[in-house]
């Protein structure tokens, strides 16, 4: 297949550029080498993350915050980070200070209370998005600006907020909503709706959806650009990255990757041209620094690679065998897979899942990913396997219908009305899938529940509102909290009964952003379990120098994580064939992959170092 090189982009590149995609496909380093490209060009750029889990800091190797800040080493270049806690406290104060004084200290404490939840986060997230997309001087010093977008499920829910958003005011009539009063909302109408035209605007505005040529991200990507195009955002372009073609053609492993490629390829091909598409092939190194970017647009320079890359040696690893081991131990209980999207949450809980239910055991999987795959990952059923998905929009009807049941039954017709209207506020999803996790996790005290969470971003929203949801369950549906709501957060707590294995690939992104969720829920009193290092050239046999090359620099971010991040650590190999289907995911963490020893705890490891 003929793609073009990625400086074609650059040819007559609209004012708004989105990038967009499946968790892992080279979204950020995409965005920030066109934006770097751009400006290289003389053109004043903005550079926007509207991901709640953003790397734009450690690509550009420049700190960023909420406002636009210079790049270092690229002049015209400006980027910031939508922060959604900032946000959120932003936004507060937008909505109370001008109160302050008004109103009795109650009133201000409960609106206050009704603004703590992660639903607000994401509204003030989205109102500083929609104030860079939909008011013209908030953007007015540059030429382009360039939105690096949150994986794909999130990236949609933001996309179409402003069209949800504008249809809640049109219907609200009270001025209230489990937001408190809709004053900060209402004032932005007009922001909103600009919002919305810009989007569908296709001169001005242009989608551009990042994948890689492996089925799931290009299904995805699929599935992606026809809700676009379903919600008129129809300008939109494909970028396939990473793409490979084996050097040394006796290499089975170099041969298996390019083949898994262009079978993918040729299986979307009528997809694929049905867009304009570009191509990127992929690189041996990290794409962090300025030159590293620089070098991603120039296809004519094929990608460096050390012809004598020496065998990483890598640090003692736990056996998956014996990770699966120590997981399978008590005989119940739960297990959350968390981490970067794109780095085989999905795979790792499919595999521990399958191999618990060979083994004899019950197991629940289930995902709380709004782009889940799941039921393809895992094709075939299983005796002792369940395999289900937490659907937004399904508990959102459920939950309706169960409160207006209950606490709509005695009201008289205003007071019902009123309640069905609080009823349609987004923040009703929120809640409903809040209580269908709860739900889940209470179902490990009969067996095992494997949860394939969202990524990391996403996932840290859904664990920030388990306090938030009491206050707001109790205001919103009038009833007793559930058993499963109130042992929610002591049983997450409990590492007898959640196991947290944080997944990463060896890679500087991935490794770094698992360390920081590592911290997160170290703050909420979560320790994780283990780490597992996936898709690893260095456990394969290769002697294609771009691969061999990739191995060797994976050898770091081992060290890194055995040395300073886990006690308890295990890896699994790239693999030729994708684990698809019952019986490939059971070998995942039942056939030893790695020869390697116990490892000492971090502790001791540092002070050897020392």
């Amino acid at each position: 297949m003929t793609l073009s090189p990625l400086n074609g982009l650059l040819a007559r590149p609209p004012r708004n550029l989105f990038f967009t995609g499946k968790g892992g496909v080279g979204k950020t380093s995409l965005a920030c080498a066109i934006a770097v490209a751009l400006a290289g060009q003389g053109r004043r750029v903005l550079l926007v993350s509207t991901d709640p889990a953003s790397n734009l800091d450690e690509v550009l190797s420049t700190p960023l915050g909420r406002e636009p800040r210079s790049v270092n080493g690229a002049p015209g270049l400006r980027a910031l980070n939508i922060d959604p806690e900032a946000a959120a406290r932003a936004y507060r104060e937008k909505v109370i200070g001008p109160l302050r004084g008004q109103l009795p200290d109650t009133a201000l404490r409960s609106m206050e209370e009704q603004l703590s939840g992660a639903c607000t986060m994401e509204i003030a997230a989205f109102d500083e998005f929609a104030r860079l997309l939909g008011d013209p001087a908030a953007t007015a010093d540059f030429d382009h600006v360039i939105f690096d977008t949150a994986p794909t499920g999130h990236t949609l829910r933001l996309m179409l907020l402003p069209q949800a958003w504008t249809h809640f005011l049109d219907a609200n009539t009270t001025g209230t909503s489990c937001l408190g009063p809709l004053a900060g909302l209402d004032a932005q109408r007009v922001v909103y709706e600009q919002a919305v035209q810009t989007l569908a605007d296709s001169i001005r505005t242009c989608v551009v959806l990042v994948s890689r040529a492996q089925t799931a991200t290009l299904r995805e990507a699929q599935r992606t650009s026809e809700e676009l195009r379903s919600a008129g955002i129809v300008n939109q372009v494909l970028v396939l990255n990473g793409l490979f073609s084996a050097t040394d053609v006796s290499d089975a492993t170099a041969l298996a990757l390019e083949q898994r490629g262009r079978k993918a390829e040729e299986a979307f091909q009528s997809f694929i041209d049905s867009l304009p598409h570009y191509g990127v092939r992929l690189r041996p190194n990290n794409l962090l620094g300025l030159e590293a970017l620089r070098a991603l647009l120039d296809d004519a320079v094929a990608p460096a690679a050390n012809e004598q890359s020496a065998a990483p040696k890598l640090p003692p690893l736990l056996k998956p065998t014996e990770l699966f081991d120590q997981i399978a131990a008590p005989g119940r209980g739960v297990v959350m897979t968390m981490g970067k999207g794109g780095v085989g949450k999905t795979t790792v809980a499919a595999g521990l899942a399958v191999t618990l239910a060979q083994r004899g055991h019950k197991v629940y999987l289930t995902t709380t990913d709004p782009a889940a795959h799941i039921a393809t990952t895992l094709a075939g059923g299983l005796p002792g396997l369940t395999v289900s998905r937490i659907d937004p929009e399904a508990e959102t009807r459920s939950y309706i219908g169960q409160v207006m049941a209950n606490q709509g039954a005695g009201l008289d017709a205003s007071s019902r009305a009123l309640l069905e209207e609080d009823l349609r506020s987004p923040c009703t999803e929120e809640i409903a899938v809040f209580r269908a996790f709860a739900r889940t996790v209470a179902a490990g005290r009969a067996g095992f529940v494997i949860l394939d969470t969202a990524p990391t971003g996403h996932t840290l929203l859904l664990l920030d509102a388990t306090e938030a949801y009491h206050r707001e369950l109790g205001r919103q549906a009038r009833e007793s909290i559930p058993e499963e709501v109130r042992e929610l957060l002591p049983r997450l707590r409990d590492p007898q009964f959640t196991k947290v294995l944080l997944v990463t690939l060896p890679e500087a992104t991935p490794v770094h952003e698992a360390a920081a969720l590592q911290a997160d829920l170290r703050r909420a009193s979560i320790e994780p379990f283990a780490w597992v290092i996936n898709q690893s050239f260095a456990l394969v046999s290769t002697t294609d120098p771009l691969l061999a090359e990739r191995a060797r620099r994976e050898q770091p971010y081992f060290e890194e994580v055995v040395r300073s991040h886990s006690n308890r650590t295990t890896a699994l190999p790239w693999l030729a064939t994708e684990p698809v289907g019952r019986s490939a995911l059971g070998q995942l963490f039942s056939v030893d992959q790695t020869t390697v020893a116990h490892p000492e705890p971090v502790e001791a490891r540092q002070s050897k170092i020392q």
